[in-house]
């Protein structure tokens, strides 16, 4: 299996356009590396696709020779892979309009918004829309399944005046067990905790990518950009009691990668403390262009 890290942050990416903290001003000044928002592709031959969430930044994720048309049009992209209705997630599908045909795959929620959007009806009548059940697995492309299950998350920052910010479990957030080519690979961009169930199901997995939105709960408050908490925004911090560092601590997993990283996160300034943290824990840390093969 080859899993390809379209982009690692977490909405706004790295830099943010409108924002001067410390990551972002460093990654203007280019000491720190600049990050599109988060998506991973994944491979059994290298030849055909599937996307994991569909980032605004899609367009330009999807410019590496590997993506190219063979013919005059067309995509080795053969399926998207929509974990929940998160502007940051499903906006790049606007950017795949232009009549190329491909499998989307979503919950019966997270479709249900789609549809709700008039906008989304750009998409080509050949974009086929394919409800996907939690906890059973489907065939986005030959010799792979992907089994979605739900996960601690809440619904998307624009749906919550409607429906309330509660953590919920549902459709609304999921993650992905992906299998191939002997190999089981578990994607959780989203999670708003880890419970006993949840680290039971990550145990023996080949590669893991978790949330890594935030290292402090209250990280954006300390940054002076923002009033939310990570646990406000529907993610588990990094660190602290009750956090993904102490929970899975002497967990079986192959490979540990953070993606879906915030702006405001230490985790990106080599030789911060936090930094620290993570690498002796085991932990990689998502970059664009990143591959691993599983």
């Amino acid at each position: 299996m080859i899993l390809t890290v379209l982009g690692a942050a977490a909405g706004g990416g790295v830099p943010q356009w409108n924002c001067a903290c410390r990551n972002c001003s460093l990654a203007r000044a280019g000491d720190l590396p600049r990050m599109t928002q988060s998506s991973v592709a994944v491979s059994l031959d290298g030849t055909g696709w599937v996307v994991l969430n569909a980032s605004p930044d899609i367009r330009a994720q999807l410019a590496a020779p590997r993506f190219a048309p063979q013919g005059l049009r067309g995509s080795p992209v053969k399926g998207v892979v929509v974990t929940n209705a998160d502007v940051d997630h499903i906006a790049g599908l606007l950017s795949l309009r232009e009549g190329t045909g491909f499998d989307l795959w979503a919950s019966a929620e997270t479709h249900a918004v789609l549809a709700a959007s008039p906008v989304f009806g750009v998409l080509s009548e050949v974009v086929l829309r394919r409800d996907m059940t939690l906890d059973e697995g489907f065939n986005p492309i030959p010799g792979l399944t992907v089994t979605p299950f739900a996960v601690p998350g809440k619904v998307a920052l624009f749906l919550e005046a409607e429906q309330g910010a509660d953590h919920r479990m549902g459709g609304q957030t999921v993650g992905l067990e992906i299998t191939g080519g002997g190999k089981r690979v578990l994607y959780i961009p989203g999670c708003a905790s880890l419970p006993d169930w949840l680290l039971d199901r990550i145990e023996g997995a080949d590669v893991l990518f978790f949330d890594g939105t935030v290292f402090h709960d209250d990280e954006m408050i300390r940054e002076g950009v923002g009033a939310k908490t990570g646990a406000r925004m529907g993610h588990v911090a990094i660190g602290g009691a009750g956090g993904t560092l102490e929970r899975l601590s002497g967990r079986r997993v192959g490979r540990k990668i953070l993606i879906h990283i915030n702006n405001t996160n230490p985790i990106l300034r080599p030789g911060s403390p936090e930094r620290a943290a993570v690498t002796a824990a085991g932990w990689d840390i998502a970059l664009d262009g990143m591959e691993i093969a599983a």
